[in-house]
């Protein structure tokens, strides 16, 4: 009790200091939104976004997983695309590393449905009120965006397969990228795709903050995704689903050496690792509830 009177006599007196100040309404309104939001606001700020996702039809989830999926191909397609301008040093993944970033932007600031941002978005809903409805429901979402996702990749990857539309310089660009990931062994991707998972999920939980440098905190941390070699499971999807049209891999490498362990890497770190340490961190404050007298009426 003695916290939540605290709490209430510190917001008292905020208020007074700003009214003290003689703003106008309009300079106090713009003097609070500055404030830093705090974890456990980010925290609900995130469970209503993942309640309306999980309230959203079927059909719905299906079309933007498969647009996703679509668009996060550029990611594919921009970094061998600046692979064609620069020497085969160790420095040009620095900049090749920019390209990566482009269908992230796209994707995300498009508010398209992308598998890996629902290991957080989705689970942070069931740890405010787990029931198995709910967990159904997860595993529901979580089953029909990355089945969208990996459709909406492997059509990319025929377009990009197709001599009419890419260049043979563009060619062996995508096939040196590809063959990269098709290199990889499931447990790499396993171990690539749990700081994949992590970076993905922060993007998630900082966008309420970044307001307008959203664009600026994607490319962010998306860049040292690429720059890192860590392994991302639809942009993957993409690599390696060219990798099988083009008879450099074979269903084998995609489904077992990297689509299983990659994606089981994802969500271990957006989940297992990120979610449940933001939990971790706010769970005393969640658990003091809304002050009613607060709502807008």
């Amino acid at each position: 009790m003695l916290k939540v009177d605290t709490k209430v006599e510190d917001k008292t007196i905020k208020q007074k200091e700003i009214a003290s100040s003689k703003l106008s309404c309009q300079e106090q309104v713009v003097l609070e939104e500055h404030e830093r939001l705090s974890p456990h606001l980010l925290f609900e700020i995130i469970r209503r976004d993942g309640d309306e996702e999980l309230a959203r039809p079927a059909r719905a989830l299906l079309f933007s997983g498969f647009i996703a999926g679509i668009i996060i191909s550029f990611s594919f397609l921009f970094k061998a695309v600046l692979t064609i301008y620069l020497p085969d040093q160790p420095w040009s993944n620095l900049i090749t590393s920019i390209g990566y970033t482009t269908g992230f932007i796209l994707v995300i600031l498009g508010r398209m449905q992308l598998f890996t941002e629902n290991t957080i978005t989705t689970i942070i809903p069931l740890f405010k009120e787990f029931s198995g409805v709910k967990f159904l429901n997860i595993m529901r979402l979580w089953g029909l965006v990355l089945l969208a996702n990996l459709i909406g990749t492997f059509l990319a990857a025929i377009f990009l397969s197709m001599p009419t539309f890419v260049t043979p310089e563009l060619a062996t660009a995508l096939h040196g990228i590809a063959s990269h990931a098709a290199a990889m062994t499931p447990m790499e991707n396993i171990v690539k795709g749990i700081p994949a998972g992590i970076l993905i999920a922060a993007i998630v939980w900082m966008m309420p903050l970044s307001r307008s440098f959203s664009l600026f905190l994607i490319l962010f941390f998306t860049y040292f995704i690429s720059l890192g070699s860590f392994a991302h499971v639809v942009v993957g999807s993409g690599e390696l689903a060219y990798e099988v049209i083009n008879g450099g891999a074979s269903l084998y490498d995609y489904f077992v050496r990297f689509l299983i362990p990659t994606g089981f890497g994802n969500i271990l770190g957006g989940t297992l690792v990120f979610t449940l340490l933001i939990y971790a961190q706010v769970s005393t404050e969640l658990k003091d509830g809304v002050d009613e007298s607060c709502r807008i009426k």
